[in-house]
C-alpha cells in the first residue's frame, strides 16, 4: 500500500499536459482506453503496447488515471502503464511540439525554428520571427507570454478543460492570441502532440 501511495504521489507531481509512452504491456496485449477513470468503465479504444507520444491532459482526483484525447472525444488510461517523457523546452523557451488552434474563424499557430507560423482559414500562412517567449520562472510551469514581429502577441496558460469548440476533446492548455496590433483577440487551445491513434 505504501508503495502504491508513493507511486501515486510521484504521478501527481508530474506536470500536465505532457507526453507519455505505453509501458509494461505485453507485446501481444493492448492498453484499454476507458470512458471513465475506473476499470469498470466501458472500453472505448486501445493503445498498442509500443504506443508513444500520447498526450495526457488531466488526471482523475486520485492521480491514477490520465485523460487523453481519442477520436472526437476523451478517454482514460491507467497511468501505471504510462511512462512520462517530461516536457522538453526548445532553444526558444517554448515546449517542444506546442501547437495552438481555435475556431470562429479557424486558425492555428505553431513554432518552427525561431518563427511563429499563423494560419487562418482561406488565407496564406504567415511567418513571424519570434522575439520573446517569457516563462514565469517556475519549474514545470508551461505559461508563456509570446511576442513576435508584426505585433503578434500570445499568452499560453493552464486550462485543464480547454475545448476546441468542434468536438468533445479536452486539452490542458489555453491560449489568447492577437495575430497583429489591430487584430481581434482570438482564443483557443494548445496541444503538445497530434491526435491519439486508436484501434
Amino acid at each position: 500500500m505504501a508503495a502504491f501511495m508513493l507511486w501515486a504521489g510521484q504521478a501527481e507531481a508530474e506536470p500536465l499536459p505532457q507526453l507519455f509512452d505505453v509501458t509494461g504491456v505485453a507485446a501481444d496485449d493492448t492498453l484499454n482506453i476507458r470512458a471513465a477513470p475506473t476499470a469498470q468503465a466501458e472500453v472505448i479504444g486501445t493503445l498498442a503496447p509500443d504506443a508513444r507520444g500520447i498526450e495526457v491532459t488531466a488526471r482523475d482526483s486520485r492521480g491514477t488515471w490520465g485523460r487523453i484525447n481519442v477520436g472526437e472525444g476523451t478517454g482514460w488510461v491507467f497511468l501505471r502503464y504510462m511512462a512520462a517523457r517530461g516536457v522538453h523546452i526548445d532553444n526558444y523557451n517554448l515546449p517542444v511540439g506546442l501547437r495552438c488552434f481555435g475556431t470562429e474563424p479557424f486558425w492555428s499557430l505553431h513554432h518552427d525554428d525561431g518563427d511563429l507560423i499563423y494560419e487562418a482559414m482561406g488565407e496564406e500562412p504567415e511567418r513571424f520571427a519570434l522575439e520573446i517567449a517569457q516563462d514565469a520562472m517556475l519549474r514545470d510551469d508551461l505559461r508563456r507570454m509570446i511576442r513576435a514581429e508584426g505585433g503578434v502577441v500570445a499568452y499560453v496558460h493552464a486550462a485543464p478543460d480547454c475545448s476546441d469548440g468542434m468536438s468533445d476533446r479536452l486539452f490542458g492548455l489555453g491560449v489568447g492570441l492577437m495575430p497583429g496590433p489591430e487584430a481581434a483577440l482570438l482564443t483557443g487551445c494548445c496541444s503538445l502532440a497530434p491526435a491519439v491513434p486508436v484501434k
